[in-house]
């Protein structure tokens, strides 16, 4: 058996993680994805006690499923969230999505995290980014990009590794190299 962790962008989710990913063998661990639709709700930025004592009070009214705090937002936010993942969890499980943490001379990131993705360049306006089936079946930059455009855009060098890996690799190719 191997286990697949899904972990939200905080920093204290992946604190979290590093402890708990040390209970786990590394060959048991298929791989990890950032997720930023399971993070925590939102509930807005509220300095002002009395301000946030106010809105308490009118979601107390207005009912805690569908009210949404200011700069927040509700449970029903959230669910929506939630259940576009578990959407994306279930196309995961069915179609073998899974990638392993770092195959040999492979890549080492299976998703760009949000810090990748802040790194990225805004494309010129009409600007465009193709991916396209590899090799083996999976969508990835390479095949249409050059490496060098792909790191004016802003990739990092394991995100490239990954767009490589993604160019040959099969949609099943979970790997098995433990």
């Amino acid at each position: 058996w191997k286990v697949y962790f899904y972990v939200s962008p905080y920093r204290r989710t992946l604190e979290t993680l590093r402890g708990v990913g040390r209970a786990f063998d590394a060959r048991r661990i298929a791989g990890v994805r950032e997720e930023p639709r399971i993070r925590e709700q939102d509930f807005g930025n509220f300095q002002d006690r009395e301000k946030m004592r106010v809105e308490k009070e009118i979601r107390r009214r207005y009912g805690r499923f569908f009210y949404r705090f200011p700069d927040g937002e509700s449970a029903a936010d959230v669910y929506d969230r939630i259940t576009g993942f578990r959407e994306t969890l279930r196309a995961d499980i069915d179609i073998g999505r899974f990638q392993p943490p770092s195959p040999p001379g492979g890549p080492t990131a299976p998703e760009w995290t949000v810090r990748q993705f802040e790194g990225l360049a805004n494309l010129d306006n009409g600007g465009t980014l193709v991916m396209q089936t590899g090799e083996g079946g999976r969508y990835s930059l390479l095949v249409h990009h050059t490496v060098d455009e792909l790191r004016e855009f802003g990739l990092t060098d394991e995100m490239i590794d990954d767009q490589m890996w993604q160019r040959t690799a099969r949609p099943v190719q979970l790997g098995n190299w433990s």
